[in-house]
C-alpha cells in the first residue's frame, strides 16, 4: 500500500517539490511530479534545471521521445507511464494513479484554497485507509 506524506504551509510549493524530488531520485531511482497545469510544468521544469545548483536533475515531460530513459517525469498529465516509486503531487485532487506508486509526497501551499484542496485530499487517503504521516513546514525555510 502506497505510503504517504503530506507537507502544509509550503511557502514555496515548488521549491519543496524540487528538495523532495533530489532526495526522492537518490533514494528510490524514478520520481513523478504531477503539476496542476502547463504554466507550473513549465516553472519546475526550468527550476529543476538549476537546482541544485552544483547537480543536475535528469528529468523531463512524458511526451518527450527520451521519458522511457528518464528517472524524473514532470507533467500536469493525469495518466502515468512507467516505474511507480514516488510520486510528488502538487495537483489540487488525488492523483487517480497514486495508488500504483510505493510513495506519495503531497505538497500543499499556504492559503485557504491551498489549505482546502490539501484538507480534502488528506480525508481522500485516510477513508480509504492509508498511513500518512504529516509535516508542517510553517516556519521553516
Amino acid at each position: 500500500m502506497t505510503s504517504i506524506d503530506f507537507y502544509t504551509g509550503a511557502d514555496d510549493p515548488l521549491a519543496v517539490a524540487a528538495r523532495i524530488v533530489a532526495k526522492a531520485w537518490l533514494q528510490y531511482g524514478h520520481v513523478r511530479v504531477l503539476t496542476p497545469d502547463a504554466a507550473a510544468t513549465d516553472a519546475l521544469d526550468r527550476r529543476l534545471w538549476t537546482f541544485p545548483a552544483t547537480g543536475f536533475l535528469p528529468h523531463c515531460r512524458l511526451s518527450s521521445p527520451l521519458a522511457a530513459e528518464t528517472p524524473i517525469l514532470v507533467d500536469d498529465a493525469l495518466r502515468h507511464e512507467g516505474p511507480a516509486c514516488v510520486l510528488v503531487n502538487l495537483h489540487g485532487e488525488p492523483p487517480p494513479f497514486f495508488s500504483r506508486f510505493e510513495r506519495l509526497a503531497d505538497i500543499v501551499g499556504r492559503g485557504g484554497a491551498h489549505a482546502d484542496a490539501g484538507r480534502a485530499r488528506w480525508k481522500f487517503y485516510r477513508e480509504r485507509g492509508y498511513a500518512m504521516q504529516h509535516h508542517p513546514l510553517e516556519g521553516r525555510a
